[in-house]
């Protein structure tokens, strides 16, 4: 099966013009959409490190905590790899607003039975289906704001948009103390279950808000029926194989570390499948020399986005902070993302109409990054805490962090061809997802073994620093997509 062409049904860039817009409108509802699925995807890492330290629920009598709760975060980025491609794919066939409002609403069922159900088994399902759900998000979003977005704010559209993400992370990093320490008189040991309980209702009225603010985009070939359909079958398959992972591989006694690493063959497993399976409808977005590079650089991008994402409090805490403290003090990185993303999108938008490659400022951005997170892990490994100093370190490397993310959207919609966004988004976050899988299970581990964060933190410098060289390799593109 091939996607429809873009060109044929999906709404055309509108001209910039004076005031507000009907782009911007999209930006709103997609900008929302963005701070309520992190919401959701974000509280887990805040409500594991209290139950680590309150010894309570599943996590009590764990003997490596951090390693396995660990393996929980990247149990939800198992499912929400897998149907990154799924989603772009339907999205492109059965109108990408369908698939955006499953996303959703999906998100928000399964956020709120996270609360209601009880045991470790469930637990994991219900973030795992979580997962399978938000991942056809990102691609649907990337390919509505590139098809509906004057050429030349693209990047600056990308980049507003999802700092909707930082947002929803603050939120998530500072209302889940909170919301638990304010639900704990109440519920005792299960006040874990409040975070989901009231983040889920947000999430749902955000969905119906997006009904009626997204009917710009619709197509007239809209199938959401078929597009449920889809990807009910994809993620009930992903489903399956990845609680048979996670059971099997608990009852043979392997590690946290391993379970990811089969988990992260899953993906590479994927991408092989839609190479030979699929190669008529994804060659111009996987076989691309430039593009497969674009996607290879964004491993290290969410490695280092979970690594923070879901351990930031506990590193923070273990250099002494009380857990609200160091939620207060570690979403000064997550915060920053409301300058950078459209920082990061502004200045690749400069460069391009300068006549530059937007390539050119992702390599500096990722390179300065890399940097940033060194000086972090010395801090660390120094025991340096002066909260003001590690607050303003945090601050500025989300700055350049977030910013290159948009960068590299931006990129990618460049290099893609109109009509295979959807996918090419989708690859995008399929493969770069192995380092939001891995990163919250191998950083724990590391976090078990060494008895500190430093090295974890040495780790993602590294990494990143890959990263730049790889953009550095990308061709520039000689015409605009």
């Amino acid at each position: 099966m091939h996607p429809t062409p873009a060109s044929a049904t999906s709404p055309t860039a509108a001209p910039s013009g004076t005031g507000w817009q009907s782009y911007h409108t999209i930006w709103t509802a997609l900008f929302l959409g963005w701070v309520v699925s992190y919401i959701d995807r974000s509280i887990t890492g805040p409500v594991i490190s209290w139950m680590i330290a309150h010894k309570v629920s599943f996590m009590g009598d764990v003997a490596s905590p951090h390693a396995f709760g660990g393996l929980i975060g990247s149990l939800f980025f198992a499912g929400y790899m897998l149907t990154q491609f799924p989603g772009g794919y339907f999205g492109d066939k059965y109108g990408h607003r369908v698939v955006v409002l499953i996303s959703i609403f999906w998100a928000a069922l399964t956020t709120l039975l996270t609360g209601l159900v009880g045991g470790l088994v469930w637990f994991v399902g219900l973030r795992v289906l979580t997962g399978l759900g938000e991942g056809a998000f990102y691609s649907n979003d990337r390919t509505i704001i590139a098809q509906t977005t004057p050429p030349e704010k693209i990047g600056l559209g990308l980049g507003l948009v999802i700092s909707g993400l930082t947002l929803g992370l603050t939120i998530a990093l500072l209302a889940t103390p909170a919301v638990t320490a304010w639900a704990q008189p109440w519920l005792g040991l299960e006040a874990w279950r409040a975070p989901f309980l009231l983040m889920s209702a947000p999430t749902a009225l955000v969905g119906l808000y997006m009904i009626r603010a997204l009917r710009v985009v619709k197509r007239p070939n809209e199938n959401a029926g078929t597009a449920l359909r889809g990807l009910t079958g994809y993620s009930t398959v992903f489903f399956v194989l990845i609680m048979a992972v996670y059971l099997g591989a608990t009852k043979l006694g392997f590690s946290p570390g391993a379970t990811g690493l089969i988990l992260a063959a899953f993906a590479v497993a994927f991408v092989l499948y839609l190479n030979f399976a699929k190669r008529d409808a994804v060659g111009p977005v996987l076989r691309d020399r430039s593009l497969l590079l674009v996607y290879l650089s964004a491993v290290p991008i969410l490695w280092h986005l979970w690594l923070y994402s879901f351990w930031a409090v506990d590193i923070v805490k273990d250099s002494g902070s009380t857990f609200m403290a160091a939620a207060l003090t570690a979403s000064f990185n997550a915060i920053a993302g409301l300058i950078g993303f459209p920082l990061g999108g502004w200045l690749s938008d400069r460069a391009a109409r300068a006549g530059h490659s937007r390539k050119n400022v992702l390599v500096w951005l990722t390179a300065v990054e890399a940097v940033s997170i060194l000086a972090f892990a010395a801090l660390v490994i120094f025991g340096i805490r002066h909260p003001v100093i590690v607050s303003a370190l945090l601050f500025v490397s989300g700055l350049f962090f977030f910013a290159q993310q948009s960068v590299s959207h931006a990129l990618t919609a460049e290099l893609a061809p109109a009509s295979h966004r959807g996918m090419a988004f989708g690859l995008w976050n399929l493969i770069a997802e192995i380092g939001a899988l891995l990163s919250p299970v191998i950083s724990g581990t590391l976090r078990d073994h060494t008895g500190g964060w430093g090295a974890a933190l040495l780790l993602d410098g590294a990494l990143m620093a890959a990263s730049s060289l790889l953009v550095l390799a990308i061709r520039r593109p000689t015409t605009a997509a």
